[in-house]
């Protein structure tokens, strides 16, 4: 290679050639180099490119090596940031092979700068040129709170700056700690990182620095407001690397006191302007489970009165629908206008009924509210309220162990050894102040926790077991666990049903091996739980699991979800539930009932049981809907496959076998052999899970 020399030629006289090494870039790097060469008013690296001897472009350079120098420079030219005849130094190579070479050395060997050198350099500019952070910031085409945080960075505290030197943590792991000045917490952060998983996870950083503390954007933090905050004395410590909602609010105590305050003002104003017995604070965004499970039941609200006309137009209504109903049994049928004015009036009804259901005065008056957060930061009552209950000593959630006095002394005058001394307290013995004993119950959980975590098999055991023992009853005070599968709330009171499905689970609970559940204590029923085989423990999931699902009539929120479950599972609805008189026909009218008939069997079919009184007509309607009547093949076969849309999970299967009607099961509920044998190997029979 022939030694190359330097020479400063016109920029307006150089163009990028074709074939430059470097095609692909970056628009913010490239932003950043054009401001740096307006600021400093040269180029900090020559280009390289060969002077072209013939053509239109003689005497003009071809730049090979320096392609984003040279347009930076250009672009800077065209803004007026440099003058037209600015001049840019070029290493002029002999032929085009060499500049290629040159140009692929240059950015091949490039090392880019250690992060820990590029924060000591902004300081030292900064400390030697007296220049502020903003010219230091347009200087390098970067903001001034980039500049910010690389100073941040250069005073982290010593072991953390020197892990980034060593390149041991990543930029972004050295930013999570410059999310605070404080740079003893920084060191006790880090060596508290050092030994576990999450030592290059900036989230958890960032969580540990600000533990005590919130960050702007925190429910509570929004709740107090930032110049209340302030003006009690908080503390607030800017994050330099994210936006004002991550800035930390150091003075924790301080948010939970203003945040407590404020939730007890909006408390006391509902309670005045709607009347509850009761009105508690939860400073939080969720209501937890400890709260309310002690709590005896949940107030369901009352649909809201008529209005003083609406109610006189229902009895109204009433009297003519009485007097329609007379009428037609004298005349042992409906007339075409009788039957038209009917629906009228029914559609009448539905249409005054008050749309929302609401708490009565009453009830407010015997009832508990909840204040809680929400997640704008804005005091909101909780959709759930509870009956007014005074709860004993014994239902408070304590253990016999733990119900002392107030001086810390058992039933015989002695120290009770569980309860909670200042330390040096205690009589010939270390104890441990409250905070602490709470903190080692954290830790020990936290070690436990992740082995549960890491044993699915004994997490799946300990999950069935605990949901199973809650809802047994036995062992809802004493269960250390958030975890439950409360039975879903019925949604027509003291209702009770006699389908197939209605047995067939009577005799799964029946089958569900409950013998473990006779021991006394927590311990043992869980060793003897665990001792169940594999069949039995899976049964008492699939009962636990099941029991919570909530009824949900077709069209509200979650019935699409059910719908979908039961598709999932291959549910024939068909094959398990059939309308009778006293789960459907009753609940209609009879030209509903005569319209089904004609949606069956057509008009003859509808004119057959015209003339048929109400009762007559149900009993008739059911024996035709399970196939017990004389009919055409083809009505029959409708008939049978027949069901409200309200009842099926899927399209129409076809009309079941006889058989199948009955859901497998005889008179008395049981289960017959012949369905149980085929429960599991034939696709058309409904399957049911058999307990061991």
């Amino acid at each position: 290679m022939t030694t190359p020399s330097i020479a400063y030629v016109l920029a307006r006289d150089c163009f990028k050639s074709p074939d430059n090494v470097r095609t692909h870039s970056d628009p913010s790097a490239d932003a950043e180099l054009k401001a740096n060469i307006a600021a400093s008013g040269f180029l900090l690296e020559n280009l390289i490119g060969v002077r072209v001897s013939r053509g239109a472009r003689k005497g003009q350079v071809e730049i090979y090596g320096g392609g984003r120098r040279l347009e930076a420079t250009r672009a800077n030219i065209d803004e007026g940031a440099l003058h037209p005849d600015f001049m840019v130094p070029a290493l002029i190579a002999k032929n085009a092979r060499d500049a290629i070479e040159m140009s692929l050395a240059e950015n091949f060997y490039q090392l880019p700068m250690n992060p820990a050198d590029e924060c000591c350099a902004f300081r030292m500019i900064i400390e030697r040129e007296k220049k502020s952070t903003a010219e230091v910031a347009k200087r390098f085409g970067k903001t001034e709170t980039f500049v910010l945080g690389r100073l941040r960075l250069a005073n982290l505290a010593d072991p953390v700056f020197a892990a980034l030197r060593a390149l041991e943590i990543t930029i972004d792991v050295a930013k999570a700690y410059g999310s605070t000045a404080d740079k003893e917490r920084q060191a006790r952060v880090f060596e508290q990182v050092q030994a576990s998983y999450h030592r290059n996870n900036p989230n958890e950083i960032r969580r540990l620095l600000a533990t005590g503390s919130f960050c702007g954007a925190d429910p509570k933090a929004m709740l107090v407001g930032r110049d209340a905050y302030i003006a009690a004395g908080g503390r607030i410590e800017e994050d330099l690397f994210t936006d004002a909602g991550s800035e930390i609010w150091r003075d924790g105590e301080i948010v939970e006191r203003l945040a407590q305050e404020a939730l007890e003002t909006a408390a006391q104003a509902i309670r005045a302007r709607e009347g509850f017995a009761e009105v508690r604070v939860v400073p939080a965004t969720m209501i937890p489970y400890s709260m309310t499970y002690q709590l005896p039941r949940a107030i369901e609200p009352e649909p809201g009165p008529l209005s003083p006309d609406a109610a006189e137009r229902q009895v109204e209504i009433e009297a003519e629908l009485a007097t329609i109903e007379e009428a037609a049994q004298g005349a042992d049928d409906y007339s075409p206008e009788q039957v038209e004015r009917i629906e009228a009036l029914h559609a009448e009804l539905v249409a005054m009924m008050p749309k929302e259901a609401a708490l009565t005065p009453a009830q407010k008056a015997g009832a508990i509210a909840f204040v809680m957060i929400d997640a704008d930061g804005k005091p909101r009552l909780h959709d759930s309220f509870y009956a007014l209950e005074d709860l004993s000593a014994e239902d408070d959630g304590l253990d016999d162990d733990d119900m002392t006095d107030e001086g810390g002394e058992d039933d015989a005058g002695g120290r009770d050894p569980g309860a909670w001394y200042e330390e040096g307290e205690a009589d010939g013995a270390i104890a441990y102040s409250g905070r602490l004993r709470d903190e080692l119950a954290m830790m020990k959980t936290e070690l436990l926790a992740l082995h549960v975590a890491n044993d699915p098999q004994f997490a799946l055991d300990l999950a069935i077991f605990i949901m199973v023992d809650k809802a047994l009853g036995t062992g809802w005070t004493g269960m250390p666990s958030e975890l439950s599968a409360r039975a879903a709330t019925a949604r027509v009171h003291g209702y009770e049903s006699d389908t197939a499905a209605a047995r067939g689970w009577t005799q799964f609970e029946q089958g569900l091996e409950r013998a473990w559940h006779d021991h006394d204590t927590i311990e043992a029923r869980y060793d003897a739980f665990c001792a169940l085989d594999d069949a039995a423990r899976a049964a008492w999931l699939g009962w636990a699991v099941a029991r919570t699902i909530n009824a949900v009539p077709d069209g509200h929120s979650g019935s699409s979800f059910l719908t979908h479950l039961g598709a999932k599972l291959g549910i024939d609805a068909v094959r398990w539930w059939r309308p009778t008189a006293r789960n459907f026909f009753d609940r209609l009218t009879k030209p509903m009932i005569l319209g089904l008939f004609e949606l069956i069997g057509g008009l003859a079919l509808k004119s057959r049981y015209a003339s048929s009184r109400k009762f007559d007509l149900a009993v008739s309607a059911e024996k035709l809907f399970a196939g017990d009547v004389i009919a055409d093949a083809d009505v029959k076969a409708r008939a049978l496959s027949w069901l409200p849309d309200e009842m099926r999970f899927g399209p129409d299967a076809g009309p079941p076998s006889d058989d199948a009607l009955t859901g497998g099961f005889d008179d008395e509920g049981a289960r017959e052999p012949e369905a149980a044998a085929q429960s599991g190997d034939d696709a058309a029979s409904p399957a049911i899970p058999q307990a061991a």
